[in-house]
């Protein structure tokens, strides 16, 4: 584990200020939403602080492809891209880098470019003072990452937009997140982004020596830090073979840290702000999926109470203001407790991850509302302006926006958000009450002033459901299916309101790798899930995914290396791919072959998976390095097992390298998935809730993978794919041989297909290396041992 927490007093960079009684407060780093403790700061007494090497800069955003950094193309700030040419003028120039980091959709990240990367005094110190650098975290993750974990490590905290001082030598020595413009009300209260910036320049032209002594000894501390993945080995540096490692109690102890944090009243975990955390649910959802071994090691109970706080959490969510219930999709974050606020803007890596996660609680549930969710967020994933014409699909959308085609100010939510009048206009007066009620809307608005920062949603009501149908129905004397007939109608007449007279936020329109992975991922398990109760939609969503990896192959894949670019708009991105990029794409494609059994997916992934071994593998203690060897501007190489608002690249390598060696029958990559697991088993075991990704690899490490063959037609092959497509099924993986599939490519690598006959119905169950077959009477015992 990182141990951040012990680092932070250690490791704390302070910029002294001196004040008018000669005193010496410092300067604390800034954490989220806060401002730090800088006060009684002089203003400068002079014009410009800048080092004797003089430098014009000019504004760069127009030269990025990103939509975030283009944003920022007419402030005054001369914005720099990171790029060997600009790491070196800040070494020529002798300058502190002074790197802002955020993304598109991110609300505060849009406050500060207005409040200070657009107001001239701010922009006169930043192009004077420093080397100012805008970097879109999408694009660039590895730098975002190793800023965030100093931020972390010495603030306890973190966010966007992620703002860092660092040396020509790309040490770190001061940042924030958020800092207020010279003309906020929250400047007032001291620690406003003019002062620091004052100060640090001081500093640096004043101490210049102490800030680079103090740089060195942070960028030695990250190096020891970021240990994740190397501390699970012998004395020799070599991953032990023989020894269990890993028991099978985490599973318990991961399930006992998140019962610990259940909020029993809104679901989800912890007080506010509170996130979706889609790959924690899908662990705990799953305990109970697992076999019998398993299950006795976590308790009936237990996967009980499991199952119960996956299923309270996605409910809440459903119903909450977090989801839109108008249109579709589900925003990144609550700001309160209960759902009812998010942030407004929609990622493509959340909604991706909600997707399969919803088909899970159906499967488990056969509930209405879990598979209107699965609907809801297909819908959004493959239908405009998510999905391109390309067949990628987009990034996110702003939270941002104008009210009104004729406003030129946006604000947060303002696409989402409504008022009582608009309701008694839009509306009948019969919708207008079934509906206000249903949804909460209220004539004083619904949203509480204190998380109205802004003060932009006075009067607004988010959408958040309030009754259930036939609850809503018995206190307004009315039949349930009336009113929900005036909910549908209503629902339909505010959207086609909103898609008529609001503009829509703001599409960050990039294609990134590794999102389109987990898009393409549960676009594929949901559509062979759906097939029979919903067979056009399932077409739909299959058509969609089909398309997505046509786009990966012609735009961002390599022929003739078998590598990935990381992004693409207008063009491939020059940044190569990551380790994540690799992971999350090979996973998409094992589903897609799992719901097609086409393998030319098959063999997509198995070349990507060669690459993402020969670039990122540590070949003397396992488990992937996030990125390249021979990467030249990042000071810190680290390995990601902790699983955050995406699943850790190396939970989601290691599940790939297992489900690869069950269907190419490959002791291999069995091994390399092992050694990956047993790399973390240090961290993993001191903190299994923190690894809930890895849950599925630990109990494969220890139980193997069982593999199910369906070979041609017949009744027990078919009552087989309905059990396949109508279950969670951890550590199983699903081939098909003939009845219609495309596997000549599969039979080739793997010896045990070779002579298996096409045209002759079998269903085999393979476990270690002992196999049996099943007849149709035994296929219903499938996924229930």
């Amino acid at each position: 584990m990182r141990r951040l927490a012990s680092w932070r007093d250690a490791n704390r960079v302070d910029i002294p200020a001196t004040g008018a009684s000669g005193a010496r407060p410092t300067v604390a780093v800034a954490t989220p939403g806060s401002t730090p403790g800088l006060t009684e700061v002089q203003q400068d007494p002079f014009t410009t602080m800048a080092n004797d090497r003089h430098v014009s800069l000019s504004n760069c955003c127009g030269e990025s492809k990103s939509p975030y950094v283009r944003s920022h193309i007419d402030n005054p700030t001369a914005w720099q891209l990171w790029s060997p040419e600009t790491l070196q003028l800040a070494k020529r120039t002798n300058r502190l880098l002074f790197v802002s980091i955020g993304y598109s959709a991110c609300h505060w990240c849009h406050v500060m470019a207005h409040e200070s990367f657009d107001d001239p005094r701010i922009a006169q110190l930043l192009n004077e003072n420093f080397i100012p650098i805008k970097i879109d975290r999408e694009e660039r993750p590895d730098i975002d990452r190793q800023y965030m974990d100093f931020l972390q490590a010495t603030s306890g905290g973190g966010g966007w937009p992620l703002n860092v001082f660092v040396t020509p030598e790309l040490e770190p020595v001061f940042g924030g997140t958020y800092w207020p413009g010279p003309k906020s009300e929250r400047a007032q209260m001291g620690g406003s982004f003019e002062q620091i910036l004052i100060k640090v320049a001081q500093m640096w032209r004043d101490q210049e020596d102490r800030i680079r002594s103090s740089g060195k000894q942070i960028a030695t501390q990250l190096k020891e830090f970021a240990q994740e993945g190397t501390l699970g080995t012998r004395t020799d540096g070599r991953t032990s073979e023989g020894e269990d490692g890993l028991e099978l109690d985490l599973l318990d102890e991961a399930y006992q840290h998140y019962k610990g944090r259940f909020d029993e009243k809104y679901g989800g975990f912890g007080g506010a702000p509170k996130f979706p955390t889609p790959v924690h649910l899908k662990a705990l959802l799953r305990f109970g999926s697992h076999n019998q071994t398993v299950r006795d090691i976590v308790g009936d109970d237990e996967i009980g109470h499991s199952r119960h706080m996956t299923i309270k959490t996605l409910e809440c969510m459903a119903k909450g203001g977090i989801r839109d219930q108008i249109g579709h999709g589900f925003a990144r974050y609550s700001v309160t407790r209960d759902w009812s606020l998010p942030h407004f803007e929609k990622m493509l890596y959340d909604n991706a991850q909600l997707l399969p996660l919803f088909l899970d609680a159906y499967h488990v549930t056969k509930s209405d509302l879990m598979l209107e969710m699965v609907h809801d967020v297909a819908k959004y994933l493959t239908e405009k302006p998510m999905q391109s014409d390309l067949g990628g699909f987009h990034a996110s959308e702003d939270a941002d926006s104008e009210p009104t085609a004729k406003d030129d100010h946006k604000k947060e939510g303002a696409f989402y958000v409504w008022s009582m009048d608009e309701f008694k206009e839009i509306l009948s007066e019969e919708e207008a009450k079934v509906c206000s009620k249903y949804w909460n809307v209220l004539p004083e608005g619904n949203v509480e002033r204190r998380f109205d920062h802004q003060g932009e949603m006075v009067g607004k009501n988010t959408l958040c459901v309030s009754y259930e149908v036939s609850e809503l129905a018995e206190e307004l004397g009315m039949g349930a299916e009336d009113v929900k007939r005036l909910i549908e109608s209503g629902r339909s007449k505010l959207l086609d309101y909103r898609d008529k007279n609001r503009p829509r936020p703001a599409l960050d329109d990039k294609i990134v790798t590794a999102w389109n992975g987990l898009a393409i991922g549960g676009l594929a398990r949901c559509s062979a899930a759906l097939s029979t109760v919903a067979p056009e939609q399932s077409k739909a969503y299959l058509e969609a995914a089909h398309r997505a990896v046509t786009c990966m192959k012609n735009n961002l894949f390599d022929e003739t290396n078998s590598t990935l670019r990381r992004v693409y708009r207008e063009g491939p991105g020059q940044t190569h791919g990551f380790a994540d990029d690799y992971a999350f794409l090979i996973s998409g494609l094992i589903d897609l072959y799992e719901a097609t059994f086409d393998s030319q997916w098959l063999e997509f992934a198995e070349r990507l998976q060669k690459t993402q071994i020969a670039l990122f593998w540590d070949e003397a203690k396992f488990g992937f390095f996030s990125t390249p060897a021979d990467q030249p501007d990042i000071l810190v190489r680290t390995k990601d097992a902790m699983d955050n608002a995406e699943p850790s690249t190396n939970g989601v390598s290691a599940q790939n390298l297992f489900r690869l060696s069950s269907l190419f029958n490959d002791e291999t990559y069995q091994k390399m998935a092992k050694r990956t697991v047993k790399a973390f088993e240090v961290e993993i075991g001191q903190h299994p809730g923190l690894f809930s990704g890895m849950m599925s690899s630990v109990v494969s490490s220890h139980l193997g993978m069982k593999g199910l063959m369906i070979v041609g037609e017949g009744d027990a092959a078919e009552a087989a794919l309905r059990k396949v497509y109508e279950n969670v099924k951890p550590n199983y993986t699903v081939l098909r041989v003939g009845g219609g599939a495309n596997s000549d490519w599969l039979r080739s690598c793997n010896d045990l297909l070779k002579n298996v006959d096409g045209s002759k119905q079998m269903v085999q169950l393979c476990e270690g290396t002992s196999c049996k077959l099943l007849e149709a009477k035994d296929v219903d015992g499938l996924f229930q041992e």
